[in-house]
Protein backbone atom coordinates (compact mmCIF):
# COMPACT_ATOMS: atom_id res chain seq x y z
CA UNK A 1 0.00 0.00 0.00
CA UNK A 2 0.58 3.80 -0.28
CA UNK A 3 1.43 5.89 2.76
CA UNK A 4 -1.95 7.61 1.79
CA UNK A 5 -3.87 4.46 2.18
CA UNK A 6 -5.67 5.84 5.09
CA UNK A 7 -6.69 9.02 3.75
CA UNK A 8 -10.56 9.36 4.18
CA UNK A 9 -12.88 9.15 0.70
CA UNK A 10 -14.56 13.27 0.48
CA UNK A 11 -17.87 13.69 0.17
CA UNK A 12 -17.71 14.52 -3.33
CA UNK A 13 -15.92 10.55 -3.86
CA UNK A 14 -18.79 8.57 -1.94
CA UNK A 15 -21.31 11.17 -4.17
CA UNK A 16 -19.39 9.57 -7.10
CA UNK A 17 -20.50 6.40 -5.86
CA UNK A 18 -24.22 7.09 -5.22
CA UNK A 19 -24.70 8.33 -9.08
CA UNK A 20 -23.00 5.41 -10.68
CA UNK A 21 -25.39 3.48 -8.06
CA UNK A 22 -28.57 5.30 -9.11
CA UNK A 23 -27.58 5.74 -12.49
CA UNK A 24 -26.79 1.94 -13.49
CA UNK A 25 -30.04 0.22 -10.99
CA UNK A 26 -32.30 2.85 -12.77
CA UNK A 27 -31.61 0.65 -15.95
CA UNK A 28 -30.94 -2.63 -14.33
CA UNK A 29 -34.34 -2.48 -12.88
CA UNK A 30 -35.93 -0.85 -16.53
CA UNK A 31 -34.53 -3.98 -17.90
CA UNK A 32 -35.85 -6.12 -15.11
CA UNK A 33 -39.46 -4.91 -15.38
CA UNK A 34 -40.20 -4.83 -18.97
CA UNK A 35 -38.03 -6.80 -21.40
CA UNK A 36 -40.41 -9.42 -21.24
CA UNK A 37 -43.34 -7.71 -21.74
CA UNK A 38 -41.26 -5.66 -25.01
CA UNK A 39 -40.77 -8.95 -26.25
CA UNK A 40 -43.92 -10.27 -26.03
CA UNK A 41 -46.29 -7.17 -26.30
CA UNK A 42 -44.12 -5.06 -29.08
CA UNK A 43 -42.77 -7.55 -30.86
CA UNK A 44 -45.04 -10.48 -30.97
CA UNK A 45 -42.44 -13.49 -29.90
CA UNK A 46 -43.97 -16.16 -28.37
CA UNK A 47 -43.81 -15.96 -24.26
CA UNK A 48 -42.06 -19.58 -23.96
CA UNK A 49 -39.87 -18.57 -26.43
CA UNK A 50 -39.18 -15.14 -25.02
CA UNK A 51 -39.11 -16.45 -21.56
CA UNK A 52 -36.17 -18.99 -22.62
CA UNK A 53 -34.08 -15.92 -23.65
CA UNK A 54 -34.12 -14.24 -20.82
CA UNK A 55 -33.48 -17.85 -18.92
CA UNK A 56 -30.08 -18.46 -21.45
CA UNK A 57 -29.16 -14.75 -20.74
CA UNK A 58 -29.29 -14.99 -16.94
CA UNK A 59 -27.57 -18.63 -17.33
CA UNK A 60 -24.78 -16.68 -19.53
CA UNK A 61 -24.63 -13.23 -16.93
CA UNK A 62 -23.65 -15.68 -14.11
CA UNK A 63 -21.41 -17.95 -16.36
CA UNK A 64 -19.22 -15.12 -17.53
CA UNK A 65 -18.70 -13.88 -13.98
CA UNK A 66 -15.43 -16.22 -13.13
CA UNK A 67 -14.54 -15.48 -16.61
CA UNK A 68 -14.73 -11.95 -16.25
CA UNK A 69 -13.52 -11.81 -12.71
CA UNK A 70 -9.80 -13.24 -13.43
CA UNK A 71 -9.50 -11.50 -16.43
CA UNK A 72 -9.73 -8.28 -14.37
CA UNK A 73 -7.88 -9.75 -11.59
CA UNK A 74 -5.04 -10.66 -13.84
CA UNK A 75 -4.42 -7.25 -15.43
CA UNK A 76 -3.76 -3.27 -14.83
CA UNK A 77 -4.03 -0.55 -17.10
CA UNK A 78 -0.90 1.28 -17.72
CA UNK A 79 -1.37 3.94 -15.29
CA UNK A 80 -1.30 1.12 -13.01
CA UNK A 81 -5.26 1.23 -11.72
CA UNK A 82 -7.02 -2.41 -11.76
CA UNK A 83 -10.53 -1.47 -11.73
CA UNK A 84 -11.68 2.10 -12.05
CA UNK A 85 -11.33 2.77 -15.77
CA UNK A 86 -13.37 -0.27 -16.71
CA UNK A 87 -16.49 2.03 -15.24
CA UNK A 88 -15.50 4.58 -17.84
CA UNK A 89 -14.93 2.58 -20.82
CA UNK A 90 -17.32 0.15 -20.57
CA UNK A 91 -20.60 2.38 -20.01
CA UNK A 92 -20.94 3.20 -23.49
CA UNK A 93 -21.04 -0.27 -24.46
CA UNK A 94 -23.57 -1.00 -21.90
CA UNK A 95 -25.89 1.91 -22.76
CA UNK A 96 -25.85 1.10 -26.85
CA UNK A 97 -26.63 -2.91 -25.94
CA UNK A 98 -29.37 -1.54 -23.55
CA UNK A 99 -31.05 0.62 -26.49
CA UNK A 100 -30.57 -2.54 -29.15
CA UNK A 101 -32.08 -5.06 -25.99
CA UNK A 102 -35.56 -2.29 -26.79
CA UNK A 103 -35.18 -1.98 -30.63
CA UNK A 104 -37.31 -3.27 -33.57
CA UNK A 105 -35.29 -4.89 -36.27
CA UNK A 106 -38.71 -6.10 -38.34
CA UNK A 107 -37.62 -9.21 -39.17
CA UNK A 108 -39.19 -13.17 -38.95
CA UNK A 109 -39.51 -14.13 -35.33
CA UNK A 110 -36.49 -16.91 -35.47
CA UNK A 111 -34.28 -14.24 -36.78
CA UNK A 112 -35.36 -11.73 -33.81
CA UNK A 113 -34.58 -14.96 -31.48
CA UNK A 114 -31.12 -15.11 -32.64
CA UNK A 115 -30.33 -11.46 -32.79
CA UNK A 116 -32.23 -10.28 -29.51
CA UNK A 117 -29.57 -13.37 -27.98
CA UNK A 118 -26.53 -11.90 -29.36
CA UNK A 119 -27.04 -8.29 -27.86
CA UNK A 120 -28.30 -9.88 -24.72
CA UNK A 121 -24.95 -11.97 -24.59
CA UNK A 122 -22.85 -8.69 -25.01
CA UNK A 123 -24.94 -6.59 -22.53
CA UNK A 124 -25.06 -8.89 -19.69
CA UNK A 125 -20.89 -9.30 -20.32
CA UNK A 126 -20.62 -5.50 -20.34
CA UNK A 127 -23.03 -5.24 -17.41
CA UNK A 128 -20.32 -8.09 -15.55
CA UNK A 129 -17.27 -5.77 -16.82
CA UNK A 130 -19.28 -3.02 -14.81
CA UNK A 131 -20.47 -4.64 -11.72
CA UNK A 132 -17.35 -6.62 -10.71
CA UNK A 133 -14.86 -3.59 -11.17
CA UNK A 134 -17.73 -1.56 -8.95
CA UNK A 135 -18.08 -3.60 -6.32
CA UNK A 136 -14.62 -4.19 -5.55
CA UNK A 137 -14.08 0.07 -6.47
CA UNK A 138 -14.36 0.74 -2.20
CA UNK A 139 -11.40 -1.64 -0.99
CA UNK A 140 -9.28 0.27 -3.48
CA UNK A 141 -10.68 3.62 -2.71
CA UNK A 142 -10.08 3.51 1.28
CA UNK A 143 -8.27 1.28 3.27
CA UNK A 144 -10.48 1.61 6.60
CA UNK A 145 -13.56 -0.28 7.66
CA UNK A 146 -15.48 2.60 8.54
CA UNK A 147 -14.69 4.67 5.46
CA UNK A 148 -15.26 1.44 3.30
CA UNK A 149 -18.76 1.24 5.16
CA UNK A 150 -19.57 4.77 4.55
CA UNK A 151 -19.09 4.54 1.08
CA UNK A 152 -21.14 1.45 0.96
CA UNK A 153 -24.48 3.61 2.87
CA UNK A 154 -23.99 5.71 -0.18
CA UNK A 155 -23.94 2.94 -2.85
CA UNK A 156 -27.20 1.65 -0.95
CA UNK A 157 -28.82 4.72 -1.00
CA UNK A 158 -28.21 4.80 -5.06
CA UNK A 159 -29.61 1.09 -5.18
CA UNK A 160 -33.00 2.35 -3.02
CA UNK A 161 -32.90 5.54 -5.33
CA UNK A 162 -32.10 3.85 -8.71
CA UNK A 163 -34.60 1.03 -7.84
CA UNK A 164 -37.37 3.41 -7.07
CA UNK A 165 -36.56 5.75 -10.22
CA UNK A 166 -36.70 2.71 -12.79
CA UNK A 167 -40.30 1.47 -11.37
CA UNK A 168 -41.39 4.52 -11.70
CA UNK A 169 -40.29 6.69 -14.13
CA UNK A 170 -40.75 4.36 -17.18
CA UNK A 171 -44.42 5.41 -18.12
CA UNK A 172 -44.01 8.98 -18.07
CA UNK A 173 -41.23 8.84 -20.22
CA UNK A 174 -42.65 6.62 -22.89
CA UNK A 175 -45.38 8.95 -22.51
CA UNK A 176 -42.78 11.93 -23.06
CA UNK A 177 -41.58 9.80 -26.48
CA UNK A 178 -45.15 9.27 -27.72
CA UNK A 179 -46.20 5.70 -26.57
CA UNK A 180 -49.53 4.38 -24.61
CA UNK A 181 -51.30 6.84 -26.17
CA UNK A 182 -55.36 5.64 -25.22
CA UNK A 183 -57.23 5.30 -21.92
CA UNK A 184 -55.92 1.27 -21.72
CA UNK A 185 -52.02 2.25 -21.44
CA UNK A 186 -50.73 -1.60 -22.12
CA UNK A 187 -47.78 -1.66 -23.98
CA UNK A 188 -48.55 -2.69 -28.07
CA UNK A 189 -46.37 -2.51 -31.01
CA UNK A 190 -47.29 1.00 -31.46
CA UNK A 191 -45.29 2.01 -28.84
CA UNK A 192 -42.01 0.08 -30.14
CA UNK A 193 -39.88 3.51 -30.31
CA UNK A 194 -41.26 4.87 -27.42
CA UNK A 195 -39.23 2.19 -25.56
CA UNK A 196 -36.45 2.24 -27.89
CA UNK A 197 -36.14 6.16 -27.26
CA UNK A 198 -36.76 4.90 -23.39
CA UNK A 199 -33.81 3.19 -23.08
CA UNK A 200 -31.33 5.87 -24.75
CA UNK A 201 -32.67 8.03 -22.23
CA UNK A 202 -32.09 5.75 -19.53
CA UNK A 203 -28.78 4.70 -21.31
CA UNK A 204 -27.25 8.06 -21.20
CA UNK A 205 -28.32 8.63 -17.47
CA UNK A 206 -25.98 5.43 -17.31
CA UNK A 207 -23.20 6.58 -19.19
CA UNK A 208 -23.09 10.28 -16.97
CA UNK A 209 -22.97 8.11 -14.08
CA UNK A 210 -20.05 6.70 -14.99
CA UNK A 211 -18.24 9.69 -16.05
CA UNK A 212 -19.35 11.39 -12.92
CA UNK A 213 -17.78 8.60 -11.00
CA UNK A 214 -14.98 8.03 -12.83
CA UNK A 215 -13.80 11.98 -12.19
CA UNK A 216 -14.44 12.07 -8.45
CA UNK A 217 -12.95 8.63 -7.69
CA UNK A 218 -9.70 7.29 -7.36
CA UNK A 219 -7.48 3.89 -6.49
CA UNK A 220 -5.62 4.73 -3.00
CA UNK A 221 -4.78 0.66 -2.01
CA UNK A 222 -2.28 -0.80 -4.24
CA UNK A 223 -1.12 -4.47 -4.19
CA UNK A 224 1.87 -5.60 -1.96
CA UNK A 225 5.57 -4.60 -3.58
CA UNK A 226 6.41 -8.44 -3.30
CA UNK A 227 2.99 -9.55 -5.47
CA UNK A 228 4.09 -11.86 -8.03
CA UNK A 229 3.29 -10.91 -11.93
CA UNK A 230 2.34 -14.21 -13.14
CA UNK A 231 -1.16 -14.73 -14.46
CA UNK A 232 -3.61 -16.71 -11.93
CA UNK A 233 -5.44 -19.88 -13.55
CA UNK A 234 -8.74 -20.40 -12.06
CA UNK A 235 -7.90 -22.91 -10.00
CA UNK A 236 -5.36 -21.35 -8.55
CA UNK A 237 -7.73 -18.05 -7.66
CA UNK A 238 -10.50 -20.80 -6.36
CA UNK A 239 -8.51 -22.36 -4.18
CA UNK A 240 -7.17 -19.21 -2.56
CA UNK A 241 -10.55 -17.81 -2.05
CA UNK A 242 -12.05 -20.92 -0.38
CA UNK A 243 -9.26 -21.14 2.04
CA UNK A 244 -10.69 -17.91 3.45
CA UNK A 245 -13.47 -18.77 5.62
CA UNK A 246 -14.71 -15.20 5.59
CA UNK A 247 -15.42 -15.18 1.95
CA UNK A 248 -17.22 -18.35 2.13
CA UNK A 249 -19.00 -17.34 4.47
CA UNK A 250 -20.09 -13.85 3.55
CA UNK A 251 -21.30 -15.58 -0.05
CA UNK A 252 -23.56 -18.10 2.06
CA UNK A 253 -25.04 -15.33 4.02
CA UNK A 254 -25.25 -13.35 0.44
CA UNK A 255 -27.27 -16.05 -0.86
CA UNK A 256 -29.55 -16.13 1.63
CA UNK A 257 -30.04 -12.12 1.11
CA UNK A 258 -30.36 -12.77 -2.66
CA UNK A 259 -33.19 -15.53 -1.97
CA UNK A 260 -35.12 -13.74 0.79
CA UNK A 261 -35.40 -10.47 -1.23
CA UNK A 262 -35.95 -12.15 -4.41
CA UNK A 263 -39.01 -13.67 -2.84
CA UNK A 264 -40.54 -11.07 -1.35
CA UNK A 265 -40.01 -8.58 -3.95
CA UNK A 266 -41.77 -10.55 -6.51
CA UNK A 267 -44.61 -12.16 -3.95
CA UNK A 268 -45.18 -8.82 -2.92
CA UNK A 269 -46.97 -8.28 -6.21
CA UNK A 270 -48.80 -11.31 -6.12
CA UNK A 271 -50.11 -10.33 -2.38
CA UNK A 272 -51.60 -6.85 -3.81
CA UNK A 273 -53.13 -8.73 -7.00
CA UNK A 274 -54.78 -11.75 -5.42
CA UNK A 275 -55.10 -11.26 -1.81
CA UNK A 276 -55.73 -7.35 -1.21
CA UNK A 277 -57.46 -7.53 -5.04
CA UNK A 278 -55.58 -4.63 -7.04
CA UNK A 279 -52.37 -4.41 -7.79
CA UNK A 280 -51.58 -1.04 -7.30
CA UNK A 281 -51.62 -2.04 -3.41
CA UNK A 282 -48.31 -3.02 -4.38
CA UNK A 283 -47.28 0.44 -4.99
CA UNK A 284 -47.50 2.10 -1.11
CA UNK A 285 -46.27 -1.78 -0.29
CA UNK A 286 -42.80 -0.98 -2.39
CA UNK A 287 -42.77 2.53 -1.20
CA UNK A 288 -42.39 2.01 2.67
CA UNK A 289 -39.93 -0.14 1.62
CA UNK A 290 -37.28 2.38 -0.30
CA UNK A 291 -38.42 5.25 2.11
CA UNK A 292 -37.06 2.48 4.82
CA UNK A 293 -34.31 1.93 2.84
CA UNK A 294 -33.22 5.10 2.10
CA UNK A 295 -33.34 6.14 5.77
CA UNK A 296 -31.63 3.26 6.77
CA UNK A 297 -28.97 3.60 4.12
CA UNK A 298 -27.98 6.89 6.25
CA UNK A 299 -28.20 5.70 9.80
CA UNK A 300 -26.10 2.49 9.44
CA UNK A 301 -22.86 3.67 9.41
CA UNK A 302 -23.12 5.22 12.29
CA UNK A 303 -25.02 2.71 14.33
CA UNK A 304 -22.47 0.35 12.99
CA UNK A 305 -19.32 2.23 15.00
CA UNK A 306 -21.75 2.71 18.11
CA UNK A 307 -22.17 -1.51 17.80
CA UNK A 308 -19.76 -3.32 15.99
CA UNK A 309 -20.23 -5.27 12.87
CA UNK A 310 -21.33 -8.54 14.02
CA UNK A 311 -23.66 -6.89 16.69
CA UNK A 312 -24.95 -4.70 13.12
CA UNK A 313 -25.62 -8.16 11.50
CA UNK A 314 -27.50 -9.53 14.43
CA UNK A 315 -29.56 -6.78 14.76
CA UNK A 316 -30.94 -7.25 10.96
CA UNK A 317 -31.90 -10.69 11.52
CA UNK A 318 -33.55 -9.97 14.50
CA UNK A 319 -35.89 -7.42 12.89
CA UNK A 320 -36.70 -9.39 9.84
CA UNK A 321 -37.32 -12.05 11.92
CA UNK A 322 -39.58 -10.26 14.48
CA UNK A 323 -41.61 -8.63 11.69
CA UNK A 324 -42.41 -12.05 10.27
CA UNK A 325 -43.75 -13.46 13.31
CA UNK A 326 -47.00 -11.38 13.28
CA UNK A 327 -47.28 -11.74 9.06
CA UNK A 328 -47.29 -15.47 9.73
CA UNK A 329 -50.16 -15.11 12.85
CA UNK A 330 -52.05 -12.76 11.06
CA UNK A 331 -51.60 -12.79 7.10
CA UNK A 332 -54.95 -10.87 6.18
CA UNK A 333 -53.65 -7.32 8.11
CA UNK A 334 -52.56 -5.01 5.96
CA UNK A 335 -50.77 -3.07 8.93
CA UNK A 336 -48.88 -6.87 9.33
CA UNK A 337 -47.67 -6.99 5.44
CA UNK A 338 -46.79 -2.27 6.22
CA UNK A 339 -44.51 -3.40 8.86
CA UNK A 340 -43.19 -6.40 7.05
CA UNK A 341 -42.81 -3.95 4.04
CA UNK A 342 -40.66 -1.77 6.91
CA UNK A 343 -38.71 -4.45 8.58
CA UNK A 344 -37.84 -5.74 5.07
CA UNK A 345 -36.17 -2.48 3.81
CA UNK A 346 -34.40 -1.91 7.47
CA UNK A 347 -33.14 -5.42 7.23
CA UNK A 348 -31.74 -5.90 3.71
CA UNK A 349 -30.45 -2.77 4.05
CA UNK A 350 -28.13 -3.31 6.58
CA UNK A 351 -27.42 -6.96 4.96
CA UNK A 352 -25.94 -5.23 1.79
CA UNK A 353 -24.12 -2.51 3.79
CA UNK A 354 -22.24 -5.15 5.61
CA UNK A 355 -21.83 -7.48 3.16
CA UNK A 356 -20.44 -5.61 0.97
CA UNK A 357 -17.79 -3.74 3.19
CA UNK A 358 -17.29 -7.31 4.55
CA UNK A 359 -16.28 -8.18 0.70
CA UNK A 360 -14.05 -5.22 0.67
CA UNK A 361 -12.31 -6.14 3.89
CA UNK A 362 -12.04 -9.93 2.66
CA UNK A 363 -9.70 -8.48 0.19
CA UNK A 364 -7.28 -7.55 2.83
CA UNK A 365 -7.77 -10.73 4.14
CA UNK A 366 -6.74 -12.74 0.96
CA UNK A 367 -4.34 -10.42 0.26
CA UNK A 368 -2.15 -11.15 3.81
CA UNK A 369 -3.08 -14.80 3.58
CA UNK A 370 -1.76 -15.56 0.11
CA UNK A 371 0.48 -12.39 -1.22
CA UNK A 372 -2.09 -11.57 -4.16
CA UNK A 373 -4.51 -8.66 -4.22
CA UNK A 374 -7.34 -10.02 -5.81
CA UNK A 375 -10.27 -7.65 -5.63
CA UNK A 376 -12.15 -8.59 -8.54
CA UNK A 377 -12.43 -12.36 -7.96
CA UNK A 378 -13.76 -11.64 -4.44
CA UNK A 379 -16.63 -9.45 -5.79
CA UNK A 380 -16.97 -11.88 -8.74
CA UNK A 381 -17.68 -14.94 -6.52
CA UNK A 382 -20.22 -12.99 -4.94
CA UNK A 383 -22.08 -11.87 -7.94
CA UNK A 384 -21.79 -15.04 -9.15
CA UNK A 385 -23.80 -16.69 -6.18
CA UNK A 386 -26.06 -13.62 -6.10
CA UNK A 387 -27.32 -14.27 -9.69
CA UNK A 388 -27.36 -18.43 -8.99
CA UNK A 389 -29.62 -17.48 -6.14
CA UNK A 390 -31.81 -15.31 -7.38
CA UNK A 391 -32.14 -17.36 -10.62
CA UNK A 392 -33.17 -20.41 -7.80
CA UNK A 393 -35.65 -18.41 -6.07
CA UNK A 394 -37.30 -17.44 -9.64
CA UNK A 395 -37.92 -20.67 -10.58
CA UNK A 396 -38.46 -21.95 -6.96
CA UNK A 397 -41.39 -19.61 -6.67
CA UNK A 398 -42.42 -20.40 -10.26
CA UNK A 399 -42.49 -24.40 -9.36
CA UNK A 400 -44.17 -23.70 -6.13
CA UNK A 401 -47.01 -21.35 -7.69
CA UNK A 402 -47.65 -23.86 -10.53
CA UNK A 403 -47.99 -26.81 -8.23
CA UNK A 404 -50.64 -25.11 -5.89
CA UNK A 405 -53.00 -24.65 -9.09
CA UNK A 406 -52.21 -20.64 -9.93
CA UNK A 407 -53.45 -19.45 -13.02
CA UNK A 408 -53.99 -15.76 -14.34
CA UNK A 409 -56.94 -16.66 -15.63
CA UNK A 410 -58.53 -17.18 -12.38
CA UNK A 411 -58.25 -13.34 -11.43
CA UNK A 412 -59.08 -13.29 -7.94
CA UNK A 413 -60.58 -16.95 -7.61
CA UNK A 414 -57.00 -18.20 -6.82
CA UNK A 415 -56.96 -21.71 -4.92
CA UNK A 416 -56.50 -21.66 -1.64
CA UNK A 417 -53.24 -23.52 -2.17
CA UNK A 418 -52.47 -20.49 -4.18
CA UNK A 419 -52.98 -17.92 -1.27
CA UNK A 420 -51.24 -20.15 0.91
CA UNK A 421 -48.41 -20.46 -0.92
CA UNK A 422 -48.05 -16.69 -1.62
CA UNK A 423 -48.45 -15.93 2.24
CA UNK A 424 -45.69 -18.61 2.72
CA UNK A 425 -43.15 -16.86 0.72
CA UNK A 426 -43.61 -13.61 2.09
CA UNK A 427 -43.46 -15.31 5.72
CA UNK A 428 -42.67 -18.75 6.52
CA UNK A 429 -39.48 -19.33 3.67
CA UNK A 430 -37.83 -15.43 4.31
CA UNK A 431 -38.21 -16.88 7.89
CA UNK A 432 -36.33 -19.81 7.56
CA UNK A 433 -34.05 -18.26 5.47
CA UNK A 434 -33.01 -15.68 7.71
CA UNK A 435 -32.66 -17.78 10.85
CA UNK A 436 -29.93 -19.54 8.29
CA UNK A 437 -28.16 -16.19 7.81
CA UNK A 438 -28.07 -15.68 11.52
CA UNK A 439 -26.27 -19.11 12.37
CA UNK A 440 -23.80 -17.71 9.31
CA UNK A 441 -23.44 -14.58 11.60
CA UNK A 442 -22.64 -16.45 14.54
CA UNK A 443 -20.01 -18.31 12.25
CA UNK A 444 -18.53 -15.47 11.07
CA UNK A 445 -15.57 -13.83 12.91
CA UNK A 446 -14.38 -10.80 10.38
CA UNK A 447 -13.90 -8.02 12.76
CA UNK A 448 -10.85 -10.47 13.90
CA UNK A 449 -9.44 -11.65 10.70
CA UNK A 450 -9.99 -7.97 9.76
CA UNK A 451 -7.77 -6.64 12.44
CA UNK A 452 -5.39 -9.10 11.86
CA UNK A 453 -4.98 -7.71 8.38
CA UNK A 454 -4.79 -4.41 9.04
CA UNK A 455 -2.07 -4.98 11.93
CA UNK A 456 -0.11 -6.76 9.29
CA UNK A 457 -0.74 -4.21 6.86
CA UNK A 458 0.24 -1.29 9.54
CA UNK A 459 3.36 -3.46 10.11
CA UNK A 460 4.44 -3.60 6.81
CA UNK A 461 4.13 -0.18 5.49
CA UNK A 462 6.48 0.66 8.86
CA UNK A 463 8.80 -1.83 7.98
CA UNK A 464 8.81 -0.23 4.10
CA UNK A 465 9.13 3.63 5.70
Amino acid sequence: MTKNDNMETGLGEKLGFLSFSTSQNIGYNFKNLYYLIFLTNILGIDVLVAGTLITIGTVWDAVNDPIIGLWVSNRSFRNGERLRPYILYCSFPWAVTLVLLFSNFHTNQTLAAIIWLAVYFVYESMNTLLSIPYNAMASLAAGSDSDRKSINSYRSLGMALGAGTGSIAVTPLVKLFGGLKGQNAILSPADSKAMTMTAAALGIIGILGAVHHYLTTRERVKPIEKEEKARMSMGEAYRILFRCRSWVLNMIYIVCYSVSITLIMAAINYYAAYIVGSSAAAVPMMGMYLITAVITSVVTPRIDDRIGRKRMMYLAAIVLIAAKIPFILKPYSLANVYLNSVATGIGATITFIVFNTNRNNIADIVEMQSGRRMDAMVANGDNLVSKLAQAGATQLMAFALAAAGFSESLKMDQTPATVNTIIALLGWVPLIITIIKLVVVIMMDIDRETQSAIKEREARNALHD
